[in-house]
């Protein structure tokens, strides 16, 4: 499916009002990933909850967020926003430095609070690219045309796909999935309704308020911040 999809070719946007064409396939898929979850994903997280303190929890995604910072910074190049990309750039030295790695946020107590990231999915919605339709990948969750189209630069632009030994990798990224699955976990309760179209909508809203740099209109209400979701899917489509 994924070849299928980088064989598209991309337009520049012009597009009317979005559709779901794939919606029933993207529901079968959906109902694969969600059980795949309830299986496997979600009982390994509730272990590794029950077993790591919290601080240690903290850590790990504190060092996953700094690892983030590099296709960040190289996106923001990209993108045109120097201020951005000095931004992560300097959050990225300082973390992995003082830090130790990234585990702790010394950035942001020494003024470089983390103000989002850029991925290259955006930096293609910036370049004028439609987003195509919405489509949901088996294991990763939700994306678009244009997300899984980015998705294998951006995983180029990832330190973790350049650690050289294998295993380390492989190690790496599952618990780089254990971790984004735990922070997930307390978001379940704002599943309401169908799960397939609260996710779906609330995705390409949190994409577009991306994209936009937040000046997009919140239609899930005036008392919703979608800011404080990150990129909220089962699992996004966007690796880092």
């Amino acid at each position: 499916m994924l070849l299928a999809l980088l064989s598209m070719v991309m337009v520049p946007a012009h597009a009317d009002e979005f559709e779901d064409p794939w919606e029933d396939f993207n529901r079968k898929v959906h109902g694969f990933n969600m059980t795949v979850d309830r299986f496997f994903l979600k009982p390994v997280t509730k272990a590794y909850r029950f077993v790591a303190p919290e601080v240690v929890e903290l850590g790990v995604n504190n060092a996953f967020q700094n690892l983030s910072e590099v296709p960040s910074a190289l996106n923001g190049v990209l993108q045109g926003k120097p201020g951005s990309a000095l931004r992560d750039s300097g959050r990225f030295l300082v973390n992995s430095t003082v830090g130790i790695a990234g585990l702790f946020d010394v950035a942001s107590r020494l003024g470089l609070p983390s103000d989002g990231q850029e991925d290259f999915g955006q930096t293609l919605g910036l370049w004028g690219f439609d987003r195509g339709p919405y489509v949901v990948l088996p294991f990763f969750g939700s994306s678009t045309v244009r997300d899984t189209v980015g998705l294998p630069v951006q995983s180029l632009m990832s330190p973790i796909y350049h650690i050289d030994h294998t295993p380390t990798q492989n190690s790496t990224l599952a618990m780089y999935y254990i971790n984004r699955r735990s922070q997930l976990m307390d978001l379940e309760e704002q599943l309401t309704g169908d799960h397939y179209t609260f996710i779906r909508d609330a995705y390409l809203q949190r994409r577009e308020y991306l994209i936009k740099d937040g000046e997009v209109e919140d239609s899930f209400g005036s008392d919703m911040d979608m800011s404080e979701y990150g990129d909220f899917d089962e699992e996004e489509g966007d690796p880092f």
